[in-house]
């Protein structure tokens, strides 16, 4: 398998919007009662092809969810976007979670689940097909998303790798 490399964005030259994926209260059970704490992955973007995901632990929500916001501007990834959707299909996993992206034709919509409907519109993806197989657990449905959008390549991105004409990437 080739390598891939993940194009990372600078979070200050843009403007980020975050979306809540998913909010867990934990508890650590001590000799004087339980210590609530609470986990949150938060997922940003700015809906023109730059997405990211963090995740945020604290003992209050809010707390939780602004350092997910700062985790995840730390993890920004540039996806590529033609007309609204993806360039073409793309399997994606981490851990147990595995997801499959498909283009869809304009109109069609964000046909995703939960956690990865939060990734395609922070993304900026208006028309997609996706399937989320295996794992249910946002964390790794998140990192799923990210890693196959992040292995995403257009014509002129694989144009330039091969070294050839662009015509010839899709005429053979």
């Amino acid at each position: 398998m080739s390598t891939i490399n993940i194009k990372r964005v600078k979070s200050s030259e843009i403007e980020l919007k975050d979306r809540l994926v998913s909010i867990q209260r934990v508890a650590k059970v001590t000799k004087g009662g339980r210590t609530f704490s609470f986990s949150a992955i938060v997922v940003v973007g700015d809906e023109n092809g730059v997405v990211g995901y963090g995740l945020g632990k604290a003992k209050e929500v809010t707390e939780a969810i602004a350092k997910g916001v700062d985790d995840a501007k730390k993890n920004l990834v540039k996806v590529p976007i033609i007309n609204g959707t993806v360039p073409h299909e793309q399997y994606g996993k981490f851990s147990g979670g595995f997801v499959f992206v498909k283009p869809a034709a304009n109109g069609t919509g964000v046909i995703a689940g939960g956690a990865m409907r939060a990734v395609l519109e922070s993304a900026g993806i208006h028309n997609v097909l996706a399937k989320s197989k295996g794992s249910s657990n946002p964390h790794n449905v998140v990192k799923a998303t990210v890693a196959a959008l992040s292995q995403l390549r257009d014509a002129y991105t694989v144009a330039q790798h091969r070294g050839v004409d662009l015509g010839k990437v899709f005429n053979g």
